[in-house]
C-alpha cells in the first residue's frame, strides 16, 4: 500500500498484524465501564424514522422518500444539503452537556464526528462540507473536547465515512441533486452498495482519519462496520500503528473500536452494537446501544428505553468484563430532549450509590446466576426478557466480592453460587451489606447458598448491590 503525503509517527508500532497484537487496552478504560455515544448531524433536522435518512430519503418506493416528497417537494430541487443550514446548534452548550455526562455517571464520551452522510462535525481540511464552514459555523468536536475533558472525563470520535462510499446510490438512479456535479464533494462517490471502494476513496478516508486524530488527540476511535471489506485492510493496519504511534509519543492511552473481524482481537477492542455475550470474555469488550429502541438520531415520537433496563444492562455487560456506550440523539439546535436528560440522571442517581460495584472492578469467577437468559450476538436487546429478584451478576476488587441482585428479591435473597458446596467462594465470608444502606445485614451460609435477610427500605429504585467481604478491611 502506498499512502501519498502519509508518513508514519515514530514509535513501537508498524502496520503490521503481528506488531499492533502488542497493544494494550488503557486502565482508564478497564475502569470506566460507562460511556457515552452521540450521534448528532444534519440527519436530526427531518427527525424521520432514524439517522439512514439522507440514503433512505433517495431510495424510491421507501416510506422516507415518500415523506421527502409530500413534505419538502422533488428530490432535485430540495435534496439532503439542504437541511444543512436548519441544522443550527443554537441553543447548544458543550460545557452543559459534558456536566450532564458527568452527573450520568459516564466515565468516556464519543461523539460521531463524521456520519455515513458525509457532513463533518468538525474542522476537516479535505472537504468544506463541514460544520465550521456550514450549519452551525462552529467546531463541534473541538468544543465538546475541551467541555469533556473538563469535567474529568475521556473523550473520543466515531468516524463512519467508509459507508459513504454508497450511502447515496439511490439518488443516481433518478433525477436528483446527487446526481448534480456542484454537489459531487458531498453527495459523492454514490457508488452501488456491492462494490469495493477504490484507491482515491481510500487514501481520502485515512487521511480525514488521521487528521482527526491529530487535531483532537480523542482517546477512543470508533469504527462502524463496513470497514471489514478487504479493500480496507492495508489502510486499518496503518491507521492503527500511526494512532498508536501518536498516542506513545503524546503519553496517552488510547483504544480503537471495530465490530465483527475487522481487527485480530488483541489489536483493538470489540464492540458489538445492541448486543451481548453470554459468558466472561477473557478481553475486554463494549457494547454499544442507545437510549432510543427506534434510532440513534433525533426523531420525533422517540421509544426510549427505561432507566432500569439500561442499569441491568450496564451491570450484566461488566459481570462479563465488559463495558457499555450508551447513544443520545440531541435536536438539531444543540438541546437534549428532556425524557433522556431524566434517564442520564436516573442512571447518574443509581451509579452515585452502587458505582462501587461498578468502577474499577473486574469479573468474578463466574458472570452470574438466575433463570434469565441473555441472548448472544448483536441487535438481540429486543429478545431479551426482564430479569428478576432471582438473577444476580458478580463482580470484585480484590478480595471484596459484589453481588448484584437485578431485581428486589423480596425479604430473603439466596446466592446459591455462594453455596458450601460449590466452592466457588471458599474464604470465611466476614461481613455482608448492601450499599447505601446504613449497617451489615443478616446472613447465613450453607449448602444452599447464601441467604441474606433484605434490609426494610430498599436503597435505590433498581439494582441493588451487595458488599461481600472477607474481612471488614476488605474496601472501604
Amino acid at each position: 500500500m502506498h499512502v501519498k503525503s502519509m508518513v508514519l509517527p515514530e514509535g513501537p508500532f508498524q502496520p503490521a498484524w503481528d506488531s499492533l497484537e502488542n497493544y494494550k487496552v488503557p486502565r482508564w478504560y478497564l475502569d470506566a465501564k460507562f460511556g457515552i455515544f452521540i450521534h448528532w448531524g444534519v440527519y436530526s433536522v427531518p427527525a424521520f424514522q432514524n439517522e439512514w435518512y439522507p440514503r433512505n430519503m433517495y431510495i424510491k418506493g421507501h416510506q422516507a422518500y415518500r415523506h421527502h416528497l409530500e413534505t419538502y417537494g422533488p428530490h432535485s430541487k430540495f435534496g439532503y444539503k439542504d437541511f444543512i443550514p436548519m441544522f443550527t446548534a443554537e441553543k447548544w452548550d458543550p460545557k452543559e452537556w459534558a456536566e450532564l455526562f458527568r452527573q450520568a455517571g459516564a466515565r468516556y464520551v464519543v461523539l460521531v464526528a463524521e456520519h455515513h452522510d458525509g457532513f463533518a462535525l468538525y474542522d476537516c481540511s479535505h472537504s468544506q462540507w463541514n460544520s465550521v464552514n456550514m450549519g452551525p459555523k462552529r467546531d463541534i468536536v473541538g468544543e465538546l473536547a475541551d467541555a469533556v475533558r473538563e469535567q474529568g472525563l475521556i473523550f473520543g470520535v466515531s468516524y463512519h465515512r467508509a459507508e459513504h462510499w454508497w450511502f447515496f446510490e439511490g439518488g443516481m438512479q433518478f433525477d436528483s441533486d446527487v446526481r448534480d456535479p456542484r454537489y459531487y464533494s458531498f453527495y459523492g462517490p454514490a457508488k452501488p452498495s456491492d462494490t469495493e471502494p477504490d484507491e482515491e476513496f481510500l487514501e481520502d478516508w485515512l487521511r480525514r482519519a488521521c487528521e482527526l486524530v491529530d487535531k483532537y488527540r480523542p482517546q477512543i476511535f470508533w469504527f462502524d462496520w463496513w470497514i471489514e471489506q478487504p479493500a480496507f485492510e492495508p489502510y486499518l493496519r496503518f491507521f492503527a500503528a500511526y494512532y498508536y504511534n501518536r498516542a506513545e509519543q503524546w503519553g496517552q492511552n488510547v483504544a480503537i473500536n471495530y465490530k465483527h473481524k475487522a481487527f485480530p482481537e488483541r489489536a483493538a477492542v470489540l464492540d458489538i452494537e445492541r448486543g451481548k455475550i453470554d459468558y466472561i470474555r477473557p478481553l475486554f469488550w463494549q457494547t454499544d446501544t442507545s437510549i432510543c429502541k427506534k434510532s440513534w438520531g433525533y426523531i420525533q415520537n422517540h421509544d426510549y428505553k427505561s432507566a432500569s433496563s439500561i442499569i441491568s444492562s450496564l451491570v450484566d455487560i461488566v459481570s462479563k468484563n465488559g463495558c457499555l456506550i450508551l447513544n443520545i440523539a440531541p435536536k438539531p439546535d444543540g438541546s437534549i430532549p428532556e425524557e433522556q436528560k431524566k434517564i442520564l440522571l436516573e442512571i447518574g442517581r443509581w451509579l452515585s450509590v452502587n458505582g462501587e460495584a461498578i468502577y474499577g472492578s473486574r469479573p468474578w469467577k463466574v458472570y452470574g446466576e438466575g433463570p434469565t437468559k441473555v441472548v448472544e450476538g448483536e441487535f438481540k436487546e429486543t429478545a431479551e426478557e426482564p430479569f428478576t429478584g432471582r438473577d444476580v451478576r458478580f463482580t470484585c476488587k480484590g478480595e471484596t466480592l459484589y453481588a448484584v441482585l437485578l431485581d428486589w428479591p423480596g425479604e430473603e435473597a439466596t446466592i446459591r453460587s455462594l453455596s458450601t458446596l460449590l466452592r466457588l467462594y471458599q474464604k470465611e465470608i466476614f461481613n455482608v451489606e448492601m450499599l447505601g444502606v446504613d449497617g451489615s445485614l443478616q446472613w447465613a451460609r450453607n449448602e444452599d447458598g447464601l441467604k441474606i435477610k433484605m434490609p426494610k427500605q430498599k436503597p435505590c429504585e433498581y439494582a441493588y448491590t451487595l458488599r461481600i467481604a472477607k474481612r471488614k478491611t476488605a474496601f472501604t
